[in-house]
């Protein structure tokens, strides 16, 4: 008795499809760049007040 419905995982096509699909993606974490700057910036105005008070 034959089938009258084909096997999907039979077709090539059906299956590169499949394995081509995107996985969904973790999101992508926040940028250290401002945090890195906002440290540097507190840094050289610390570095600034304890030279104008050494020398004040």
């Amino acid at each position: 008795m034959p089938e009258n419905q084909p096997d999907p995982s039979g077709n090539t096509e059906a299956f590169r499809a499949f394995a081509h699909t995107a996985a969904p993606q973790a999101p992508a974490r926040a940028s250290r760049t401002p945090l890195l700057v906002g440290g540097a910036v507190v840094a050289v105005v610390l570095v600034a007040l304890l030279a104008w008070l050494a020398l004040g």
